[in-house]
């Protein structure tokens, strides 16, 4: 278990108190509500005693109530414990609807915050979090928190005061019985922490499992087409029930310390109650206190223990809501690795026309502590300059992207842009002028329109006139609704190729000074691919263009290549110089020349 979740109960509410601040007079007109709820709880056992004493004319029979008939006394009593009870139903429903309320408002606050932060976290964070897990901490999680408020758990704090209200009314009327249900009341709360600390470890855990259980089962929803295909359905549910059953392992023992809780508070009522008896029945005898008084404190014991029993009641929800403040903590307390610069320091200013040179100085990158990606990769690009990187798979291309839009820090070195260290930028700043192209571009769920202007407000006009310029306006225009044609969740709706051409219209309109394309044509049939080939012409005018590509013949026209190997950058130069040198481009080339007149030869062969 985390750190936070060893913090006491206090520290952890003390995470809510900012949450807490914006809504801080309806919270004290709620609070005040406490004082008469209180009074009413400690008078009614009072008037009821009053009325038995009355009714026998014992001494405990308060003065103005003495010179009255029985048909006025009981008259009088009977209005006031009316009136109290009114006055504690109208204002236990008003202090209701005013803390879930507020509470509902401030759930909905920190499942923003929680969010806002989640995708202020790093790519690395991503990298080792299951997004099921994440899922479960921005919905499970904090509907969690919003149930201590809907179901009135937060009542506790009335039910605690109230208890405290009645126990020194208690003293004030007879010290012999308040002692005897305060010492039965010290027990009983020992038994209570005691119980809390062993289901808030329990609860945890079966959060975590409930965690664990999501992950794996937003991880199979994802990868169906692979489970279906590889025939694993019977191997997943498989793993997916032993899964289940851990999850439900550690919740039966949530239900064990929430049953033993309710148990014993049901227990120790019925024991205060009988103690109560036969003490006071005792006192009775010996005419130490009266009939009245006796009435009284029976009452007395069940508005004592009461709170208890209602705490038993609301127990899960207040600590499934604590452990919730447990896992939300946690999540807020990640850090942000990537940090924008202190806005009140000098920035760089930064060229808005023309294109930026990129430098790497000395650059390593470890995924993992020690294990690099990149070794000490130096390189210039100059401003306006097409370079292409090419090199085996996991070689470090990608990389290099993911540090150029600072998606990671190098583990050493600097990247540069026109001379400036990439940190000195906004991240907002920097991407707004980097176009990245990926191999499989991502849509989100809305229209076509929306999905090229992410969320920019970009004009119609201006979005049709860069899909024409990219030469899929026509494509966009067959769609049933033309820009307005809603796409389903990833773009399902739509061929692979077509969500490229959809990419390269985004990142068109936002007319970057560098451009990124990673294999940005792997996904386009020939006849598209020639298509947008004179629109993508077009685009690397007047652009700083980096290019990662597979199919070498693709870049023998950019301006220079680098070949990495290993995290290594091995050469670097034009086509033909590197075929010249009989390196690692030329057999890479070499081999990919040869595997293409081989499939050529088999397809003719199969023809």
């Amino acid at each position: 278990m985390t750190s936070a979740a060893r913090a006491t109960d206090w520290q952890l509410l003390q995470r809510l108190i900012p949450y807490l601040r914006p809504y801080r007079w309806a919270l004290l007109g709620s609070g005040l509500l406490l004082v008469p709820l209180a009074a009413a709880a400690a008078l009614q056992p009072i008037i009821i005693g009053q009325a038995i004493a009355f009714l026998k004319q014992e001494e405990s029979t308060y003065a103005f109530l003495k010179p009255l008939s029985f048909t006025q006394g009981i008259d009088l009593l009977s209005m006031a414990l009316l009136v109290t009870v009114i006055l504690r139903f109208t204002l236990q429903a008003a202090q209701g609807y005013w803390i879930q309320k507020i509470g509902q408002q401030i759930t909905a606050d920190i499942r923003h915050d929680l969010f806002d932060h989640v995708l202020r976290l790093s790519s690395r964070f991503f990298d080792r979090t299951p997004v099921g897990k994440l899922i479960t901490r921005l919905t499970s999680d904090v509907d969690a928190l919003g149930d201590v408020f809907a179901t009135g758990a937060v009542g506790v704090i009335s039910d605690v005061f109230s208890m405290v209200v009645v126990i020194l009314t208690m003293f004030l009327i007879d010290h012999t019985l308040a002692t005897l249900l305060l010492a039965l009341v010290l027990p009983i709360t020992a038994l209570i922490i005691y119980f809390q600390n062993r289901y808030r470890l329990a609860n945890y855990k079966s959060r975590e499992e409930l965690s664990l259980l999501n992950a794996n089962l937003q991880e199979n929803i994802t990868g169906i087409g692979v489970v279906q295909l590889f025939r694993r359905e019977a191997f997943n549910s498989d793993l997916f029930r032993r899964r289940n059953q851990r999850y439900i392992r550690e919740v039966d023992r949530t239900i064990f310390y929430d049953s033993a809780v309710s148990a014993t508070l049901e227990w120790i009522a019925f024991v205060a109650i009988a103690g109560v008896l036969w003490l006071g029945g005792a006192l009775v005898e010996q005419r130490t206190i009266d009939f009245g008084t006796l009435a009284t404190f029976i009452l007395f014991s069940q508005r004592v223990f009461d709170p208890l029993r209602q705490l038993a009641e609301k127990f899960t929800t207040v600590q499934a809501g604590l452990t919730a403040i447990e896992r939300i903590n946690d999540l807020l307390s990640e850090p942000i690795e990537i940090q924008d610069p202190d806005p009140r320091g000098v920035r760089a200013p930064i060229r808005r026309d023309n294109p930026y040179a990129v430098e790497f100085r000395n650059v390593w990158l470890a995924y993992k502590e020690e294990d690099y990606i990149l070794r000490g990769v130096s390189f210039q690009i100059g401003a306006g300059e097409k370079v292409a990187i090419v090199g085996p798979t996991g070689a470090g291309k990608s990389s290099i992207i993911r540090l150029l839009c600072r998606l990671y820090e190098p583990s050493r070195g600097e990247v540069l842009i026109d001379g400036r260290n990439v940190r000195e930028f906004s991240q907002a700043d920097l991407r707004q002028h980097i176009g990245v192209i990926l191999q499989d571009s991502f849509l989100f769920s809305g229209d076509v329109k929306s999905n090229i202007a992410l969320g920019d407000a970009y004009p119609l006009d201006q979005i049709q006139r860069v899909a024409a310029e990219m030469n899929i306006a026509e494509f966009i225009e067959q769609l049933p609704a033309g820009y307005d044609t809603l796409l389903r969740q990833r773009g399902t709706n739509l061929s692979a190729g077509q969500r490229q051409l959809l990419a390269f219209a985004r990142v068109a309109i936002r007319n970057p000074q560098i451009l990124v394309l990673d294999e940005a044509t792997a996904n386009l049939d020939v006849g598209t691919e020639v298509m947008i080939q004179a629109a993508l012409n077009r685009l690397l005018v007047n652009r700083t263009a980096i290019i990662i590509a597979h199919r070498l013949a693709t870049i023998r026209h950019v301006d220079r290549i680098f070949v990495l190997k290993r995290g290594k950058l091995v050469e670097q130069g034009t086509h033909t110089e590197l075929l010249d040198r009989n390196g690692v481009y030329a057999n890479l080339y070499r081999l990919q020349a040869l595997s293409e007149i081989t499939e050529d030869t088999a397809g003719r062969t199969a023809l």
